[in-house]
């Protein structure tokens, strides 16, 4: 893929005034918002209780819910662009992205490496069969489209293991020994708000990961050494992860990634250089993640 990395001018962020993100709230789209709002671009948020957004005072935040599609026209109402995180059951996608795709001329939307031929993306997947769904609609309904194939989140870890780390000095957890090209959510939004304002970003599907394949246990050992701790790190088999990471997900979505993980033992994760190519600059390591985010890890 050749080098993306030119700065965005000041006539493509001035055509930028008619954003709106759904998922604003979420942990990538806070991220995108913000992004946009320190670019100087006027960018609504869909919310489905605006007055606990919390978001930024330059974003405009307007009630929606993308399971009553008959809120969504208020949100796209003089709407270009679209970034899209679902967050709504299956039911809802085929009226959603019909009030959607009928107003945007652009989306954005956050999916996942369903197409990357490694075993760690390539287990039964609960979400699989919704995003192709999603895919499917927006590439027939005639607008421009860009879709984002994020890796495992460098976030995952404020849920996983931020709780036992406050709580003590030992960290249970499967497979430790699977490798992960764990991503920051900056970087993600990054490429995303690039996509948003660059027309030259019609019909790609990028593939995103950090620069680095590290083990789980790598992963708590980086954050240990930035918190600056000793943690034990135990490995625990599946049927105890079933029973004690019900915390972090339904039953489901446990086994999902137990199967994910125990697919990648034995090989490297899966990295690509996309972040550093469509924004110029290298994605960011896990150490700096972690840097950033220590206080999250601290009692």
């Amino acid at each position: 893929m050749r080098s993306r990395g030119r700065p965005i001018t000041h006539v493509e962020w001035s055509r930028m005034n008619h954003i709106l993100v759904i998922g604003g709230t979420g942990t990538i789209g806070r991220q995108v918002l913000s992004q946009l709002v320190a670019k100087g671009a006027q960018v609504r948020a869909m919310a489905r209780n605006p007055d606990a957004a919390r978001l930024p005072p330059q974003v405009e935040v307007v009630r929606g819910d993308l399971t009553l599609p008959g809120t969504l026209d208020g949100c796209l109402d003089s709407i270009d662009t679209v970034f899209l995180v679902w967050t709504a059951p299956p039911s809802a996608v085929a009226p959603a992205l019909e009030r959607i795709t009928k107003h945007a001329r652009r989306i954005v939307f956050l999916s996942a490496p369903i197409k990357t031929q490694h075993p760690l993306f390539q287990q039964p997947n609960l979400l699989r069969a919704m995003f192709e769904q999603i895919e499917r609609l927006i590439e027939t309904s005639g607008v421009q489209w860009t879709f984002l194939r994020p890796g495992m989140f460098a976030a995952n870890a404020l849920t996983w293991w931020a709780p036992q780390i406050r709580a003590g000095d030992v960290v249970r957890w499967p497979y430790l020994a699977a490798p992960t090209a764990p991503i920051d959510e900056r970087d993600i939004a990054s490429v995303a708000v690039r996509a948003l304002c660059e027309d030259r970003h019609a019909g790609a599907e990028y593939v995103l990961t950090g620069p680095q394949s590290l083990s789980q246990s790598e992963q708590v050992s980086t954050i240990a050494g930035v918190i600056g701790r000793t943690l034990r790190i135990q490995e625990i088999t599946p049927d105890e992860a079933r029973r004690e990471l019900l915390r972090i997900g339904p039953l489901p979505a446990v086994n999902m990634l137990l199967e994910a993980w125990a697919a990648a033992i034995g090989q490297p994760a899966h990295v690509t250089s996309t972040v550093a190519e469509i924004t110029g600059a290298p994605a960011k390591t896990f150490i700096e993640w972690a840097t950033d985010n220590a206080a999250e890890f601290r009692a």
